[in-house]
């Protein structure tokens, strides 16, 4: 009874959120402005102290390694305290300090309902200044800040097993991002079409000589045409990559445990291009219409690209694992009957005769949040899982699960936005229990209720989302209004405004 009533206290205090931000704010920032400058990387907030009793000595370093908020939150000890309560699960937003932001951008999270030991989600909002590395001539030049370019980064980091991939994601990725885009920074601020080729600088090991070159053949009398918009892309998905391959290196000695799905932005030039990799999602809500910027990437929407490498490497799948797909587990005296199937290049279903081989687990089983690849992960793109290994078993899981986003832009500058046009921006904890429509809804409803120039509006409707994924404690756990079971999970939300003060040209 007394448990039952301090978590009713508990919810009184945290289902208004963060207090409403002062309304005093900056305009929108100008992305040809001058760029700022670049502040050093603030820590993230301190972990709390562990509670007594609350596990072994030897388990504390880890614990506290896996157990930071976002800096933005400016959480002291007592408040990361909170946001680490299960029972309270309060709502966290930015302080209302003056500080917003960038775009006035709304944030609001909220711990798991005891999933996990700790909040696996991390969060990261950033302006990033990119400085070129060389001109396009291939000769160095002296560094100068004019000539340089400033991005805007929000990204979702959802951890599991573990919150280690996912801080370390949030602290690194926009870095990554940034040094891919040092060799882009003259050739996106000309509008010409990019060259094919950066020259090497002279005296660089490999530099071949010109004249050693073989001249076009007549089969290559044509080039694809590549853009700026391209260019871009191709930096996001290398950065993905490489944040992976140092997740890989560096797993052991700076306890980068587990995985996690990536869900990033970049505004860059007029453009907010959105990489996915994993089960987060993005939605766009412009004039009450629903614009999908991204997908889940799980089992079941990947069933085909993780069939089709079961199918071309099946050293991967041992003796434990088939690639084939049945629409339930074969037992052993159906062999030699005829049992409906799907193979990696099918998306409807026909017979087959069952023969031994089919006995084994299907390498993609289940439907919906129950799917699992090997019997184990329900995602099958993200950052980390290096470690991940079949449950009593040597067999990696890491091969079939891709780092690389799928990017999606869309162009700021061809519509005229208003203060009410978001992007918002979810992990599965949203979106497990929350539709687009009723997303839209909530915008609506919970923006019309500000005047359109007050910033705090978009943290307001940002802690909304979160509350109403969430819902209230009750007897049999958290209960959404219509009785249905409320979000579980870690939630986090990121709510952009794309119009309003200020511009974006």
């Amino acid at each position: 009874m007394l448990n039952r009533v301090r978590s009713a206290v508990a919810h009184l205090v945290s289902s208004g959120g963060a207090p409403p931000p002062s309304p005093k704010s900056p305009d929108l920032p100008n992305a040809t402005a001058a760029p700022p400058a670049a502040a050093p990387e603030a820590p993230k907030s301190p972990p709390a102290r562990p509670r007594s009793g609350s596990g072994a000595p030897a388990k504390t370093t880890e614990a506290r390694a896996s157990f930071s908020r976002p800096t933005f939150l400016q959480l002291s000890p007592g408040g990361l305290r909170r946001a680490d309560d299960h029972a309270g699960r309060a709502v966290q937003s930015p302080p209302d300090t003056g500080r917003r932001l960038p775009w006035s951008t709304g944030y609001a999270e909220v711990i798991n309902a005891g999933k996990s030991l700790h909040n696996e989600d991390q969060a990261c909002c950033e302006v990033v200044y990119v400085e070129g590395r060389r001109s396009v001539s291939g000769v160095d030049r002296e560094p100068s800040r004019g000539q340089g370019l400033c991005f805007y980064y929000w990204g979702l980091f959802d951890g599991h097993a573990g919150g280690g991939a996912a801080e370390m994601a949030s602290r690194l990725l926009h870095r990554h991002i940034q040094e891919q885009l040092k060799d882009l920074v003259e050739i996106l601020q000309d509008p010409s079409p990019p060259p094919l080729c950066l020259p090497s600088t002279p005296g660089t090991p490999g530099a071949l000589d010109p004249s050693q070159l073989v001249g076009p053949q007549p089969c290559w009398s044509s080039q694809k045409e590549v853009t700026h918009e391209s260019l871009v892309i191709g930096a996001i998905e290398n950065a993905f990559q490489l944040m992976d391959e140092q997740m890989a290196r560096e797993r052991r000695g700076h306890q980068v445990e587990g995985g996690c799905c990536a869900l990033v932005v970049v505004y860059l030039l007029g453009k907010v291009y959105v990489a996915n990799a994993g089960d987060s999602r993005a939605i766009i809500v412009r004039n009450g219409e629903v614009i999908p910027m991204s997908r889940e990437f799980t089992p079941e929407t990947e069933r085909q690209r993780l069939q089709l490498l079961g199918f071309l490497k099946p050293e991967l799948l041992g003796s434990e694992f088939t690639h084939l797909e049945f629409p339930r587990r074969i037992q052993p005296k159906e062999l030699g009957q005829r049992m409906l199937y799907r193979d990696q290049n099918m998306t409807g279903w026909a017979y087959k005769k069952i023969e031994l081989e089919d006995l084994r687990f299907p390498l993609v089983c289940g439907e919906g949040k129950k799917a699992r690849v090997m019997a184990t992960i329900g995602v099958t793109r993200g950052l980390g899982d290096h470690n991940l290994k079949v449950c009593s078993s040597t067999l990696p899981i890491k091969p079939f699960l891709s780092c690389f986003p799928e990017v999606r832009v869309y162009d700021l500058t061809q519509y005229e936005h208003c203060p009410d046009d978001v992007l918002v921006l979810g992990t599965d904890g949203l979106w497990d229990v929350t539709n687009d429509c009723e997303v839209a809804t909530t915008v609506d409803r919970v923006l019309s209720a500000y005047e359109p120039n007050d910033p705090s509006r978009y943290t307001a409707l940002a802690q909304a989302l979160v509350l109403g994924a969430r819902g209230t404690p009750r007897d049999r756990g958290w209960r959404l209004p219509n009785n249905k079971l409320g979000s579980g999970d870690d939630i986090s939300v990121f709510v952009i405004p794309l119009g309003g003060p200020g511009n974006y040209s």
